[in-house]
Parts: structure tokens; sequence; C-alpha cells
């Protein structure tokens, strides 16, 4: 029996051996002498070093790697890639985009490549499923289901005793694109070396699982009107525009209930109600007649009241908390999904890289308050708190949901195994999926992040992983192509802390 030393390779039985299991359980710890049998995407056995492994079985030797569940997104935008604009862009300009992606065949699929890419790039950082809240028109739907028939046929592949790789031939790449003239790798221009990367439809289709809202719903003048979600100005627009978006097969609702940080109107006024506490109830019920959970952008104390008291399922961001917010989590059994990592750069970095207002810094410090704050009364009160990146935001990228879990560990005062099952088997939970993925159990889907280090000493060890496997498909020391400059800029922020808060705050907006 040979060690895996391919690419992307399938086949029937596959066999981990001589690594150092994570389970991503609550109380995980470092578990040594197992083996974890692979068959037809799923785990198929656990098993003891002692014990003999099956004869047909491949064997991937993990020398001491620590193996634990791929990672799960909450808050995913595929439309972007998180590099900041060169100059702030208003409301209007994302609509014309929006719109232009939406109805020019051409401009859809440039698009949709750059979504397969950006997917990819999460994949190959160690995130195998993603939750998308927010997009153009249909495309992350379709990009699910594109996945969802390669996982098909490649599961085909394994049954029928093929082999296939992952990847397709740099000339069909290059035919594709039509763009043969254009660099590829570290010398390829922003976004370009996404779309190159993001394949074709169809049967090699690869990439994470995903959930997907489609287009969110919002109000005329609300947050992402018109480009990553729909107008609705009545109680019954909201019921015909849930429908509308079930006809895609969804797998949750988004309602954009407040402003953000970037809209805002008025210093010291992010977050403010947009949409009215009867379109948010009509919203909610249609959907839940549907069996479709409902996940809502809220940046106020208000809106997280409002749309809480209406049933929303999942509350993006968060506020501020008072105990009536406190109890109606509670009361309805609704989760947190936390998103630090788009506020954090908003908030501490000088606008001059930002090509943010000094407002918007401002109103960012408020949110960023308000986020933290809110996690940590959520878990001091047992409700259940997940995490996002909000990816596509400016500085947050496909390849760091890393970030996430570090900012939670030092600014919600967290273990780092806490961290590590929160973005795991928690976020599972909240997204309905523990049942498939999320924990490293006996039939379950194989889905690993495999490292060198020990992310339950520092969740830095999750940076590079040395392969991740996504429904028994094995990507061996994957590439991710970074933004050095973003990331030497967002690396200065690891050594801070919750206590550093109110001085960070305060240097940031000179008050």
């Amino acid at each position: 029996m040979q060690e895996c030393r391919g690419f992307g390779r399938i086949d029937m039985k596959t066999a981990y051996i001589g690594g150092i299991i994570l389970d991503g359980t609550k109380d995980m710890v470092p578990q040594k002498g197992k083996t974890v049998i692979v068959e037809n995407g799923r785990i198929a056995d656990i098993i003891s070093t002692d014990e003999l492994v099956p004869s047909d079985c491949r064997i991937v030797n993990l020398r001491g790697c620590y193996l634990m569940p791929g990672l799960i997104n909450l808050h995913v935008h595929l439309n972007s890639g998180g590099k900041p604009s060169k100059k702030k862009k208003e409301p209007e300009d994302y609509v014309r985009l929006a719109q232009i992606a939406a109805s020019n065949k051409i401009a859809g699929e440039g698009v949709r490549a750059l979504m397969r890419g950006y997917a990819n790039t999460a994949l190959h950082s160690g995130v195998t499923t993603i939750r998308t809240v927010g997009g153009i028109s249909d495309f992350d739907g379709r990009l699910r289901d594109e996945i969802e028939k390669g996982c098909r046929a490649r599961l085909q592949a394994e049954k029928e005793g093929a082999s296939r790789t992952s990847s397709l031939p740099e000339t069909i790449r290059k035919a594709r694109t039509g763009m043969s003239r254009i660099p590829v790798g570290a010398a390829a221009p922003e976004g370009i070396g996404a779309l190159l990367r993001g394949g074709t439809s169809g049967e090699t289709m690869s990439g994470p699982r995903i959930l997907t809202s489609n287009k969110g719903i919002s109000v005329p003048g609300g947050h992402m009107a018109g480009s990553l979600a729909y107008s609705v100005s009545t109680p019954e627009e909201a019921v015909m525009c849930v429908r509308r978006i079930a006809a895609e097969r969804p797998d949750l609702i988004k309602l954009m209930i407040t402003g953000g940080i970037m809209d805002a109107e008025k210093e010291g006024e992010p977050g403010v109600m947009k949409m009215s506490p009867e379109i948010i109830e009509a919203a909610c019920k249609e959907a839940h007649n549907r069996r479709l959970p409902v996940a809502a952008h809220v940046e106020s104390t208000e809106g997280v009241v409002a749309a809480l008291r209406a049933g929303v399922d999942t509350i993006e961001h968060g506020a501020m908390p008072t105990d009536e917010m406190m109890e109606l989590f509670k009361e309805n059994g609704s989760c947190l999904v936390t998103t630090i990592s788009p506020v954090i750069p908003l908030a501490l970095f000088d606008t001059s890289m930002t090509n943010a207002r000094s407002m918007d810094r401002y109103n960012a410090g408020i949110v960023l308050r308000g986020i933290i704050e809110c996690a940590r009364r959520a878990l001091k009160e047992g409700i259940s708190v997940g995490l996002g990146t909000d990816t596509g935001c400016p500085y947050v990228t496909h390849y760091d949901m890393w970030r996430e879990l570090h900012y939670f560990n030092v600014f919600c005062g967290v273990s780092e195994g806490f961290a590590l099952y929160s973005a795991t088997l928690g976020n599972a939970k909240i997204a309905g999926i523990d049942a498939e993925t999320g924990s490293i159990e006996i039939g379950k889907s194989a889905d690993f992040l495999i490292t060198a280090g020990n992310p339950l000493e520092s969740l830095r060890a999750l940076r590079k992983p040395k392969m991740v496997v996504t429904r028994g498909v094995a990507i061996k020391d994957p590439i991710v192509r970074k933004n050095v400059e973003m990331e030497q800029s967002l690396d200065s922020l690891l050594r801070y802390g919750y206590e550093d808060l109110d001085v960070l705050l305060k240097k940031g907006t000179g008050r």
C-alpha cells in the first residue's frame, strides 16, 4: 500500500494514519493512535492503530499532523474578493454592476467564473462549507448546484473504479477565458487569478458545500437594495419576494433589516432601522411556512430586537445587548452569527487605507463594540454563537476564515478549542447540517482540514493547511494566492485583544 502523493485523486477507500484527531466537539482534545477510514466520501470507520487497516485501502500517512473537521463560514458574499477599492463606491455603483452582471450574458459568465475561483480559494484555505447571504440574482444557487453535480459525478466515478484530477489543463483554461496573454500566479492582476481558477460548470466542477440565500430582501434606500437584495415596500411585496426566491430552491432567506456602516447618513447612527416590523414579520412567516430559515443583517439594538420579535432565526453581526434582546434570543431559539473580520479594519485602519470617510470609521467603532459585546453576552447567557467573516467586504478575503477564529478568541474571551468548535460543529448546528458535517464521526461527510501545528495551542496553525479533504477528495499542499500587502496590514492587528479595545477605538477616532 502506498502513501498518497497525488492531488484530487479519487479512490474507493482511504485510510488516514499517523494523525492526531481533533474531533470538533466542544470539549475536544487531541486524540492519538487512531486511523480514519474514508469510503465513498464519508467517514466509514475510526479504528485504533492496533487494528489492521483493510487491505483495499490507500494509505495517507499524516506523520503527526492534526486532522480536524473542515471549517464552516456562515457569512459569505461570493461576488467580491475583499480587495479594498481605490475610491469609495456609492450604493448606486454596486446596483449598476449587479444589474450588468444579471442582464448581460458575457458579464454574467465572467462574474460566475470569478465566484467559482473565490469558492475554490475558500476550499483550499480549509473551508469546506460556506453559507452565502446575499448575492447577484441566483448565481450562488447555480454554483451550489454545479458543485453538487460535480460531487455526484466523482462519487459515480469512484463506484466505477475511475480516477480523475480536479484541475483542468492549462490549455483548456486559456481557451475558456480567452486570456492566454494575461499572466497567472503571483503576477496575475487582482481577480484574474480567481477567474482562471474558477473552472467550468459540469462534471469536473469542485468546491465547498454551499448553503445559499441567493439574493436578499431589502427596502427602498435600504442596505444593498438593488444590488445584492431585492427592494420591497409592503408586507405583501415581501411575501411575493420570498416566494420568488423560494422558487430558486435556496437554503435560507436573507433580510436586510438595518443600514450598515458605509451607507450610514449620520455619525453615531450606524445600523438605522430601514425595514418595518410588518415587513419583517410577513417575510419571516412566509419563509417559515416554506420551511426556510431566516437570517437578518442587523447592526443596531433596535434592529436586533425587531428582528427577534418577528421570528428571525439568525442575527448576522449584532449590536449592543439588552436584557430584552437576550430573552428574545432564548424564547425563539435564535442564534447569533458574529462577524468581527469586516469591521475591525474599518474601525482601526487609517482612512487612507480603507478609503472610508472619518464618519464611517467612527461608526465602525460603534458597530465593532456592539458585535463584540453582543457575542460576549450571548455566550454568557448560553445562546448559540456562530462565526462568519462577511467575506467580500474590504480586507476580508476568501482565505482568511482563521482570522475570525482568532478575533473570537481574543475579543470574545473564548478558548482556542471553543473557537474551533464554533467554526466546525457549532456552525454546523446553527446551519442545520450537523448530521452531515462539522465533526469527525462515523457516517459523516469526509470534510477535513489537516495542519502541521495544533490549533488548540495557536489558531495561526490554521493559516496554512497541509491538506484539505472535501467529501473524500484530498487536496494535498493546497496553494492559495494571497495579497501580501493586505496580509501584512491585517497581521499588525493580531497583537491586540479585548483589553485594548477602548484605547484602540479612542486612538482611531481621536476622541
